[in-house]
Parts: C-alpha cells; sequence; structure tokens
C-alpha cells in the first residue's frame, strides 16, 4: 500500500516550478546505487553440523586418502598397522576442528570432487540443486554430489535431511546384497581358474615366441656375415652365378628381417595382455578375499543363531540359547530397541541380566557411567552406535578393568556369536 502523507497537496504551479530544469547544473545528480550484496560462499568442512562428518568422511573419501593425511594430525596413528575404523573415526574427530586438519581434509574432498562441484555450481534454486542430486543418486555417482550438495551455498536444511537419508538408506543396502555376494563368490572363483589356466598358457605362448625370436636373430645374424664376406670377395667376383646367388641372399635377408619385425610386434603384444590378465588376476583375488571374509563373518552368525535355535528346539530340554551367567550383568551399548528386547530375555533365560544404554540418543550419557560398574562385560554394536559413544564407551570400560568387544552387527545372531566364542575361546568365564 502507497504511502499517503497527511499534509495538503502542494498547488500545481509548484511542481511545475519544481520541475523545471533551465540550467543543467540545477539537475539533481544521478543516485548512487547500493553496492551489490556478496554472492554467498560454499560452506567449509568444519561449518556442517557433527552429525554429518562421519558419512561425508566415509562416503566421500576413500581409506587410503586418508591413511596419507590423518597420520600428520594424529601421530599416535600408525600409517600401516592403524585399522581403518581408528583411520576412520579419527579422521571425524577432526574434522570437527576448524584449523589445519579440518582444512586439509576439506581442500582434499575438493580436490577429489572438482569436476562435480563445477557441476553443481551453476544451480541457482534449491529445485536445481534436488535435481542434480537426484540424477547423480540415479547413477551412482554419490560420493561427488554429496560433497557438492552439501556444501552449496543455497542447500536448504530440508535438501540436507533428504540427502543424508539417502546416503543412510544405502548403507543399509549393502546388508541386503550379502547373499548376492555368496552367489557371486563361486562365479568369481571359476573366473580365477579360468585366467590362471589363461595366464599360463599366454606365459607358454610368450615363451614359444621368444625362442623363434632368438632363432630368427641367429640366423639373421649368420646371414648378414655371409653377406659382409660376400661384399668383402665382390672385388674379385667375376661370375654372373656369384652375383645372382649375392641377390638371392639379400632378399633371403629382407624377409628375414620382415618375419623378425613381425614376431617381434606379436611378442609385444603377447607380453602386454599377459599383463592385463596378471592384473585382472590380482584384482579378482582381492574381491575373493573380501567376500570370503564377509561370507565368513554371516556364516558364523548363522551357525550360532542355527544351533541355538536347534538347541531351543529340542525335545525335553530347557538349555538356554547363551552359556549360563549365573548372576552376571552384560551392559548393551546402542543398538535398537527390538533387539535389545530379545537379547533382554535371552540373558535372562541364561541366568544373567542386561543392562542396556542406547548411546546417549534418549539415555543420558551420564547414565553409562553409572550402569558400568554392575556389568561384567561390555558390548557394543559397531553399526548402530554413534563414534563418540563407542570412544566413551571403550574408556570407560578399560579405566574399569571390564572386558569390552565390538559386535559386527546389530543383531540376535551376533550377540549369540560372540557370546558361545568368548565360552569356546575361555575368554571370558562367568563364575559359577
Amino acid at each position: 500500500m502507497p504511502y499517503l502523507s497527511n499534509e495538503p497537496a502542494a498547488p500545481a504551479f509548484l511542481h511545475r516550478m519544481l520541475n523545471a530544469h533551465p540550467d543543467g547544473c540545477c539537475t539533481p545528480a544521478p543516485a548512487i546505487k547500493p553496492a551489490p550484496a556478496p554472492a554467498p560462499r560454499r560452506a567449509r568442512l568444519a561449518d556442517l553440523d557433527a552429525y554429518l562428518h562421519c558419512s561425508i568422511i566415509g562416503t566421500c573419501l576413500t581409506t587410503g586418502e586418508l591413511r596419507k593425511l590423518v597420520p600428520r594430525y594424529a601421530p599416535q596413528l600408525d600409517r600401516k598397522s592403524a585399522t581403518d575404523l581408528e583411520i576412520h573415526h579419527t579422521a571425524v574427530e577432526l574434522s570437527t576442528q576448524g584449523e589445519g586438519p579440518a582444512k586439509d581434509l576439506h581442500k582434499a574432498l575438493d580436490t577429489r570432487h572438482a569436476l562435480t562441484i563445477k557441476r553443481f555450481k551453476p544451480a541457482a534454486d534449491e529445485a536445481a540443486l534436488e535435481t542434480l542430486w537426484r540424477e547423480a543418486l540415479a547413477h551412482g555417482d554419490v560420493p561427488g554430489a554429496y560433497w557438492a550438495l552439501l556444501t552449496h551455498p543455497l542447500c536448504s536444511h530440508d535438501l540436507i535431511r533428504l540427502a543424508f537419508g539417502d546416503v543412510h538408506m544405502l548403507s543399509h543396502l549393502v546388508g541386503a546384497s550379502n547373499r548376492a555376494d555368496l552367489r557371486r563368490l563361486s562365479g568369481l572363483e571359476d573366473e580365477c581358474a579360468r585366467l590362471r589356466t589363461q595366464n599360463a598358457a599366454q606365459q607358454a605362448r610368450l615363451q614359444q615366441l621368444g625362442a623363434q625370436h632368438h632363432q630368427d636373430m641367429a640366423t639373421a645374424e649368420q646371414q648378414a656375415t655371409q653377406l659382409a664376406l660376400l661384399r668383402d670377395q665382390h672385388a674379385d667376383l667375376a661370375s654372373s652365378a656369384l652375383v645372382d646367388e649375392l641377390a638371392q641372399l639379400r632378399a633371403e635377408l629382407d624377409a628375414r628381417n620382415t618375419q623378425l619385425a613381425l614376431q617381434s610386434g606379436r611378442r609385444a603384444e603377447a607380453e602386454a595382455l599377459l599383463e592385463s590378465s596378471q592384473q585382472r588376476v590380482v584384482a579378482q583375488e582381492r574381491e575373493l578375499h573380501h567376500l570370503r571374509t564377509e561370507a565368513d563373518c554371516s556364516r558364523n552368525e548363522a551357525q550360532a543363531l542355527e544351533q541355538a535355535l536347534e538347541q531351543a528346539l529340542a525335545p525335553q530340554t530347557e538349555a538356554p540359547l547363551l552359556p549360563q551367567l549365573h548372576g552376571r550383568s552384560v551392559l548393551y551399548v546402542g543398538g535398537r530397541p527390538q533387539s535389545t528386547t530379545a537379547l533382554t530375555q535371552l540373558v535372562a533365560a541364561a541366568g544373567g541380566e542386561l543392562l542396556s544404554h542406547d548411546g546417549g540418543i534418549e539415555d543420558r550419557k551420564g547414565m553409562l557411567s553409572t550402569l558400568l560398574p554392575r556389568a561384567q562385560l561390555v558390548v557394543f554394536p559397531v553399526d548402530c552406535i554413534s563414534h563418540n559413544a563407542m570412544h566413551v564407551t571403550r574408556q570407560l570400560a578399560e579405566r574399569a578393568g571390564i572386558p569390552c568387544h565390538p559386535l559386527r552387527t546389530a543383531s540376535v545372531g551376533s550377540f549369540v556369536e560372540l557370546m558361545r566364542r568368548l565360552e569356546r575361546d575361555q575368554r571370558w568365564q562367568p563364575a559359577a
């Protein structure tokens, strides 16, 4: 609504006088335009919420890059012997510091994903950013797109939560692919055997070509010697028959040289093919080793659950699924409410007590130091606990002298497998 003055309007002639400019000097100076507002800058790693750092470090940087960078600011970690989890955990802690560590991590992320950042830069609104993110998600280009989106000046909190949720759900899909990996395991083993056979055949072929090459070289040297001898005798030769023989030898030498060049080219191709096959064999064996390790862990957990289920379903038996605890208490930090309820019943059936703490989501972290002295064993699932809660739990357990063991997942199978393994290895014996 326009502003209306309470004072009476001036006569019309005053307007004409005031608006007349007979002289250039009476012309009002042009209005000075305000300086344009500075363009918004990209967010820095240290500016982002702390809960995003774990997903950024784990998704957007490789373990090899972190092993080169993290030990500079964490001398207590050995670059070669430190586990991937220790490297990742330390990198997440360093990313919250606004000085050197966080700046170097930010620089490493920008360098690695420079092309994707450049692709996201022209986005003029939140809708354009979300479209770019959806396209990257559909094509599997998640690491670069995730970093470019979170640091974009126009990225809103709603879009950050959307991207964080997508990345979080992708981590769950990895567990669902275990059965597909087991099916691929047999195929990879057959592929490795086929590549080894092919590699052996190529090596034999390469040796054959090498022997032929040496033989051709010896023949060529012999013919060159004969040609030199004939050249020395050429001045004394008058017979046309000898001249014809010399021409024939030259033709044979040219043919041998052509064949030698052909054999050399074939040998170079065979060597390149052999090197490529060896690289594929190494990559397949590395992936096979990783899948075997994952399969062994899953097999052990499934076997523990199967044995526990058979024991529970056996007729005329009331033996618990877990070893007898004789009144001992187990502190379970983190996990999911559904699994915690089932574990409480299992531990109670074995004559023990399960003390649970969700790692600080709803329970106060101060309760952890109150519950821990009541326990004789501390466990936590590494896939369902924050880095800070895991670090605090380990420190408190070590300070109190209480055994502390990680669980591979928050499933009941992981818990049952650990308890049976501890009993079998006699690493934690409940008192009778």
